[in-house]
């Protein structure tokens, strides 16, 4: 899922909290910002604050696919759609 990029973090939901994709975030050098389900043994330090801009990204998503263009993906040509994303996110931006 990560193979192929350039990051220095990766902040994921709980969700994702697993030792096989922490151990697959550990050779990029990268920081795990992961935090822990309440129900594992052993427990990771995360940075609280990078974890909260999650919640944000999140919620600026969620505003982008009000635009059912978005959700549902009608231009067939990647382009187009990413021109249309741009757009929505400039329309969620100003409001």
């Amino acid at each position: 899922m990560i193979s192929g990029y350039s990051f220095d973090y990766v902040i994921a939901d709980t969700a994702y909290d697993s030792k096989a994709f922490r151990d697959e975030i550990t050779p990029y050098d990268a920081i795990v910002v992961i935090r822990p389900r309440e129900n594992r043994r052993e427990t990771y330090a995360y940075n609280e604050g990078l974890y909260k801009h999650r919640n944000c990204i999140e919620r600026f998503i969620h505003k982008l696919k009000q635009y059912r263009r978005v959700a549902t993906r009608y231009d067939k040509l990647a382009d187009r759609y990413l021109g249309f994303v741009y757009f929505a996110a400039i329309l969620v931006n100003t409001k």
